[in-house]
């Protein structure tokens, strides 16, 4: 979306009518960063499932034994005692972030339903099956 219209519809008072393409782009804009906020999820959700292989194939291990570990695309030498801490905090961190995220797109999703139901938005498949429904 333009700056222009993300003025347009920030700048528009609640009472004033918004015009079509400045509501369908909103909506737009609004599934958009839904969509982003599910790929960034997915994408974390693997890297914490990563972390939780390595930290449970290596929990069982002699902490003096030799492990290897990619920093910055380079392979380094260390022991199990040193990375099972680190490869643990990373994955806490990982939830975290997770966490903060997916509240970020519960709230995303249901701005989005708001935004949706309040200019009464349907999308071509609801539009197709409300046709069928009163078709019949």
């Amino acid at each position: 979306m333009s700056d222009a219209a993300k003025t347009a519809v920030s700048a528009a008072p609640v009472d004033q009518p918004i015009d079509e393409k400045t509501v369908l782009a909103k909506y737009k804009e609004l599934q958009s960063n839904c969509n982003q906020l599910i790929n960034k999820i997915t994408e974390l959700e693997f890297d914490r499932n990563e972390h939780r292989l390595v930290e449970d194939t290596l929990k069982p291990l002699e902490t003096t034994r030799r492990a290897y570990r990619l920093v910055g695309g380079v392979l380094v030498e260390r022991t199990v005692g040193e990375i099972l801490p680190a490869v643990t905090t990373n994955k806490e961190n990982i939830q975290m972030v997770l966490d903060n995220l997916q509240k970020n797109m519960e709230a995303k999703q249901k701005e989005t339903s708001e935004w949706k139901a309040k200019y009464n938005i349907k999308t071509q498949q609801e539009a197709q099956a409300m046709q069928r429904a009163q078709q019949q």
